[in-house]
């Protein structure tokens, strides 16, 4: 450490200098108490700058948690309307759809005819909409099995197997639309069972 007084460069540890004997203490101190100044005051501007940072984001936050609780009210009030206005969309649909539905018409059953066997026979169908289904079932053999249902005004359909088909339930249908009667033909042959239904658009 060096003397002020002398400038003899003494031990770090001596209290006095060992040339001219004057104390080295009250000179250590100066220093040291001038660099706990400055660092007081670099923690006071450290300290203050943190406060101010703190300040400025607890500020900003609360700005937008208010945006964000003002869009959401916003938000909530449109959802709303909208809601309230899908609802009244949804309930005029609703009724157009129930008087559409009470308007338009159903399938209903006017005639059922079944049997087995072979023959034929004759039925009389009324005018309108009409819809005939027809399914039979053959007789295991090396025959032509049939169901056929021919009607008056030309419509006709039918099922059938020939020698080598395999025995199994079959299917048909037809739908024509008639402003008068029609007579419709059943022909069926070597069957199990057969069935034909009629139904009426009403």
């Amino acid at each position: 450490m060096k003397c002020e007084n002398c400038g003899f460069e003494n031990n770090e540890k001596a209290k006095f200098c060992t040339r001219c004997g004057a104390s080295l203490v009250q000179q250590n101190e100066a220093p040291t108490q001038q660099k706990n100044g400055n660092n007081t005051k670099y923690l006071i501007v450290g300290l203050t700058a943190i406060i101010i940072v703190l300040i400025c984001a607890i500020g900003y936050f609360a700005i937008n948690l208010n945006e964000g609780g003002a869009d959401q009210s916003s938000d909530y009030s449109s959802d709303s309307s909208a809601d309230s206005t899908s609802s009244v969309d949804e309930s005029s649909s609703t009724s157009s759809s129930e008087s559409s539905s009470s308007k338009s018409g159903e399938w209903k059953l006017i005639g059922s005819y079944s049997g087995s066997g072979s023959g034929s026979q004759a039925v009389s169908v009324p005018a309108g909409k009409i819809m005939v289904k027809i399914t039979a079932y053959p007789i295991k053999n090396y025959a032509t099995n049939h169901l056929y249902v021919s009607g008056s005004n030309g419509q006709s359909a039918g099922v059938d197997w020939g020698s080598r088909s395999a025995v199994a339930s079959r299917y048909d249908s037809l739908t024509y639309e008639s402003s008068s009667s029609e007579t419709f033909n059943i022909d069926y042959y070597e069957t199990v069972s057969w069935s034909v239904e009629f139904y009426k658009y009403e």
